[in-house]
């Protein structure tokens, strides 16, 4: 999530001198899936060829290690430099210089942009376009448009079944100075309380509060640049803030670019490390010692923190009393994913990425890479299958009636019949 954007900026650098193939060796099964891809690479706006790497071909032929990888190779087609992990363009821009001016004075430089007309999404887009969370405050409905870079925030009719929309924000008044562009990149997790919104954007490492009465919006956390440093940190910066939840004055956030949760004052706009050390992990512990790896869920309870724990496949459990700790109730390990219906150790979800608590004390989970929805028990650690045939769900709302989801790739909002479990599509006037 952290590559695209620097790759980017070097395409813009450089683009009659350089060229830029992405090659996916999927982790997860789901994520070798071709269509799968195409919708990601849409998703996140990339506009560069990419390569299914499904049997580790090239990965292995490069002999790649960790993920990300990046690989410099010259007109000549050999390999000149490799580098594993995260990193930026500003760092690489000299070595980018010297190659280029040495293949130039060589005579195997062939300037000139290559381009290549992207694919269609698997399923066309309507009125939303890869809608990533939603919030639900009575009767009204506020849904992460995120392909369309906005959150709408409308009025559900007597059926439930029907939305008027009635504010459209796109973050425009966030005062980004840093940026000439201050909509929103990648909006995603909201909490939608009386005339306020709050938006938590990946994309721009913000977290924003919206007022629907005067369309006004201010940045309440963040700098626009991701946090990377110590300096980073001391200046407010955040890290792919993904999911929200509110008590009072405290945004409870699930920050997955560094693989923590971390607390925003509303007031004050205070951010700072609630739980987590940092490091891309399964480890329970206290609050200073566990590790997370990219939670992307997030949801409140009495005195803990529910968390859809991605990278590990997991669902966490996190005491709100800061002496406190967290505890997996799903999940072994990074590695260990899968679709098994069952308690503890036995069961195996795939990339979960929404989490929300029912009034019955259960966990209703995104399996997000299982297109599914599952329901999890905290006290027996018991996870079974709800519904299927979803695409990719990735957040959801809990009313009386029924559950809302961000049904991502099938760009819609599914309605689902708490009592049968049947499936429906959200009609968006």
């Amino acid at each position: 999530m952290h590559v695209l954007p620097q790759l980017r900026k070097l395409e813009e650098r450089c683009p009659d001198e350089i060229a830029i193939v992405g090659v996916h060796s999927g982790k997860y099964t789901a994520e070798r899936d071709t269509s799968r891809i195409r919708d990601a690479s849409i998703r996140l706006g990339s506009t560069h060829p990419t390569i299914n790497d499904r049997q580790f071909r090239l990965w292995r032929a490069y002999a790649v290690r960790a993920w990300p990888t990046l690989v410099a190779v010259d007109p000549r087609g050999y390999v000149i430099g490799m580098h594993a992990g995260e990193f930026t363009a500003d760092s690489l821009a000299p070595f980018i210089d010297r190659t280029i001016a040495t293949a130039r004075d060589a005579g195997t430089l062939v300037p000139g942009r290559l381009h290549r007309e992207g694919d269609p999404p698997t399923i066309a887009t309507d009125t939303l376009s890869f809608p990533g969370k939603v919030s639900l405050a009575d009767n009204r409905l506020a849904i992460a448009d995120s392909g369309h870079r906005r959150v709408l925030v409308g009025t559900l009719d007597d059926s439930g079944q029907r939305m008027r929309v009635d504010h459209t924000v796109d973050g425009s008044d966030g005062g980004i100075a840093t940026s000439t562009d201050q909509r929103f990149i990648n909006p995603q997790g909201v909490v939608l309380v009386g005339d306020l919104i709050y938006v938590a954007d990946p994309g721009r490492h913000t977290i924003l509060e919206c007022s629907l009465r005067t369309g006004s919006a201010r940045i309440l956390a963040g700098t626009g640049h991701q946090l990377r440093s110590a300096v980073d940190e001391s200046q407010g910066a955040l890290s792919s803030p993904w999911d929200l939840a509110l008590d009072g004055d405290t945004l409870f956030v699930a920050m997955a670019g560094v693989h923590q949760l971390w607390t925003v004052s509303v007031s004050s706009g205070l951010a700072e490390v609630f739980s987590g050390s940092g490091a891309e992990e399964l480890h329970d512990g206290s609050h200073g010692e566990a590790a997370l790896a990219q939670p992307m869920g997030i949801c409140l309870a009495d005195h803990v923190l529910y968390v859809a724990d991605a990278e590990s496949s997991a669902v966490r459990v996190a005491d709100r009393d800061p002496s406190g700790g967290v505890r997996t109730i799903i999940g072994t390990g990074l590695f260990d994913f899968g679709d098994v219906d069952g308690v503890g150790d036995l069961a195996r979800m795939q990339h979960q990425q929404g989490i929300a608590l029912t009034g019955d004390g259960r966990l209703l989970v995104c399996d997000s890479y299982n297109d599914a929805l599952k329901w999890v028990d905290p006290v027996s650690r018991r996870a079974e299958t709800w519904v299927r045939g979803l695409h990719e769900p990735s957040g959801l709302a809990i009313g009386e009636r029924f559950v809302y989801v961000a049904d991502t790739n099938a760009h819609r909002v599914a309605v689902v019949d708490r009592r049968s479990g049947k499936t429906g599509t959200l009609i968006i006037e």
